[in-house]
């Protein structure tokens, strides 16, 4: 619970004393919510890496595949531990195995 002397704007309400965020939301056909970004006031968004989280939201989007930080579309992408080593072969082509749980593969067309 707040405390009793906390302070909720009213009509008073001013910049000095309320902050504001922006907030990027992705959603799917199917309605859920696939991707949010949550800026601070003093922060300026990014288009190029919304436009990058939407496309590696759309490239993982029903395949067993995660994206590494800074993927941008053609590079390789992490295959999912769901997936065996022989089962990511068959769907994936070669692996570039770095640990046991960190396999690369090329990104499906």
């Amino acid at each position: 619970m707040l405390p009793a002397d906390y302070y909720l704007p009213g009509a008073d309400r001013t910049p000095a004393n309320t902050a504001t965020v922006r907030s990027v939301y992705i959603i799917g056909p199917d309605k859920k919510v696939r991707l949010t970004m949550t800026y601070p006031m003093s922060v300026g968004r990014n288009f190029a890496e919304i436009l990058r989280a939407l496309d590696a939201v759309q490239a993982t989007d029903g395949a067993p595949i995660a994206t590494p930080a800074n993927w941008v579309p053609g590079q390789d992408v992490i295959v999912a531990l769901s997936l065996n080593d022989k089962a990511a072969a068959e769907r994936f082509g070669d692996l570039d195995i770095r640990l046991p749980y960190l396999r690369y593969a090329k990104a499906p067309k």
